[in-house]
Parts: C-alpha cells; sequence; structure tokens
C-alpha cells in the first residue's frame, strides 16, 4: 500500500476476517499484505496477525489487532452510498447478516463494531431538496426506519 494517508481501524484480533469480509462485500475492495508480529504484544504472540493492510471501496485502510483495550463507535462509520433498493438491500443484509446489528437511519454495525450508513442516493438528494417541505417529509420518513426504504423515500419526497 502506498498511500499518504490511511485509515486504521483497531480490532480485537479479527482484522484479517473483517478485511476479507470487506473485499468479498464491496467493489473496488481488496486484502493486501498480512503482517505477522515479530515478537510477542500485549494482546498476541510472535506470528499471530497483527496488521492487515485493505481497501474498502477504494480506500485504504489498515487493521491493527490492537486487542480488547478499544473499541469501534459510531464516531467512525463508512458512508455507503446505493444506487437503489437492491443494492441499499445486498449491502444492509451482508453486514447484518454476518453477524452485525441493525441501528436506525440507515446505519448498522458489523460484527467486529465497525459502523455503516448505507445511504440512497434518493435519500441524500430528497433531504438537501432547495424545497424544505419536501426535504422535511423524507427526514421525518428516515427518522422512523432501520435500513432506508427508497420507494418510502420516494413518497415522502412527493408528498
Amino acid at each position: 500500500m502506498v498511500s499518504k494517508n490511511t485509515i486504521c481501524l483497531w480490532y480485537d484480533g479479527g482484522a484479517l476476517d473483517a478485511a476479507r469480509f470487506y473485499a468479498a462485500t464491496f467493489p473496488d475492495s481488496a486484502v493486501g499484505r498480512v503482517f505477522h508480529a515479530p515478537a510477542d504484544f500485549p494482546s498476541g504472540k510472535a506470528g499471530d496477525v497483527l496488521t492487515v493492510e485493505f481497501t474498502v471501496l477504494g480506500i485504504p485502510c489498515l487493521g491493527l489487532n490492537g486487542g480488547p483495550a478499544f473499541r469501534q463507535s459510531e464516531a467512525f462509520s463508512f458512508q455507503v452510498a446505493t444506487d437503489d433498493q437492491a443494492e441499499t438491500d445486498r449491502y444492509w443484509n451482508a453486514i447484518v447478516g454476518n453477524g452485525g446489528q441493525e441501528s436506525a437511519c440507515g446505519w448498522c454495525k458489523d460484527r467486529w463494531g465497525v459502523s455503516w450508513q448505507i445511504t440512497p442516493r434518493v435519500l441524500t438528494e430528497a433531504i438537501m431538496d432547495p424545497d424544505r417541505a419536501v426535504a422535511r417529509r423524507a427526514f421525518e420518513a428516515m427518522m422512523q426506519m432501520t435500513k432506508i426504504d427508497v420507494a418510502a423515500i420516494e413518497a415522502a419526497r412527493r408528498g
């Protein structure tokens, strides 16, 4: 990986599994180099996977198996813009169906605790509509959802 800026995500031993899941789930994603610890470290032994280079939707990342000291939080999330309900469902179901959990307004967490916003483009367009009444209706509809329902957002947009 030859990126000047890389997102580093802390895992409790699951960095390689997470990287493989992301690579299998999202386009323009791949697992790169895997670095094994040359000596024992606080949360592992010599030879254990310490870091994994990977990309998620073209974004360079480094997974660090740092142990249980730090947890993921919603303060960091990947926001994935989707083109339609089928793509929204595919990503949402992959994340939630692989040990993840649903949240509100298009957010979910994968089984490693990383937060994802699965956001249909129609939602973004609707809540940014210059007609504030349209934007309000779409926003209020979104606030009632877990996974975003494209048809319901379109209906709210129309009034």
